[in-house]
Parts: C-alpha cells; sequence; structure tokens
C-alpha cells in the first residue's frame, strides 16, 4: 500500500533463531559440520527459528540434528549476531545466537527441504568456505578456544 509519498509501505519485524558449530576431533584435527544452501553456493553454520517455550540451547541443537543429522551436546555460548533482511515487503531484524556443541552420534544427512548439502571440514577450511564474515568470525573464535582448551 503506498504511504503519502507514494513509496509502498514496509514493516520491520524481529526474528529471533539459533544454531551450532558442531565439532569433532578426527586424527587430532578440529572439524566442524557447514551446511550448504542456495544449490550449494553458500556455505554456513546450521541455524533456525528457536520455537515458543523453547530455550536458545535447544533450538540450536535441534536445528544442528534437523538440518545435518548430526546429534550434539552444547559447551558454551559462542556469540550473538545480527542482521537485517528483507522478506516481501518487511524489513527484518534478525538475531542469531550460536552455540558450540560437541558431536555425539548421527550420520550427515542434508535436511532435504533447506539443505542442499552437509559436510565436516577442519575447522581453517570451514573459515575459509564460509560464505558470511559474521559467521567466518565466529569459526575463528572456535579455532581460537580449540588451540586453548581442546574442548572435545
Amino acid at each position: 500500500m503506498p504511504n503519502q509519498a507514494g513509496n509502498l509501505s514496509t514493516t520491520q519485524r524481529t526474528s529471533y533463531s539459533a544454531g551450532g558449530v558442531i565439532c569433532r576431533v578426527q586424527e587430532e584435527q578440529l572439524q566442524v559440520a557447514l551446511i550448504a544452501t542456495y544449490g550449494g553456493k553458500r556455505w554456513g553454520i546450521p541455524k533456525g527459528h528457536v520455537r515458543r517455550g523453547e530455550s536458545a540451547e535447544v533450538a540450536a541443537m535441534r536445528e544442528v540434528a534437523e538440518e545435518t543429522g548430526l546429534q550434539g551436546q552444547v559447551l558454551r555460548h559462542l556469540a550473538t549476531i545480527e542482521y537485517w533482511f528483507r522478506a516481501g515487503s518487511a524489513r527484518v531484524h534478525k538475531y542469531v545466537d550460536l552455540f558450540l556443541l560437541a558431536y555425539e552420534y548421527g550420520t550427515l544427512t542434508p535436511q532435504v527441504s533447506e539443505v542442499d548439502d552437509a559436510r565436516w571440514f577442519p575447522v581453517e577450511e570451514a573459515i575459509t568456505l564460509a560464505s558470511f564474515r559474521r559467521e567466518r568470525d565466529v569459526l575463528m573464535q572456535v579455532q581460537q578456544l580449540w588451540k586453548e582448551q581442546k574442548f572435545v
């Protein structure tokens, strides 16, 4: 609907998601699982909406499991990232809580409806592959934590 200036009116809304960097150690090397979207062109950290009444930690574990087929346990909160995007005529301000998860079990199985691919990568490769700077920053944080604490 046009406003007085003749522009289409836009609404603003807020969206809240959670996700996780799920990690395992193979041959003394830290690996993380990433998902691919947009026809395999974008690689990133699995994440999705927090359901009503659900904690961010539970949502992160659920979203990682849904998008990758991997089950993990939350070790710690890593960061809250935020950004804006458009959904139709709405501007959406999105907040995403990201957690560090220790891999427990499961086989990589990309979620058919939302994910094109899911793979394990050495953390160094994941940092260069991740499509968004904020996610690369979180992966660098995980790499630094690993160097300091060997958490899994």
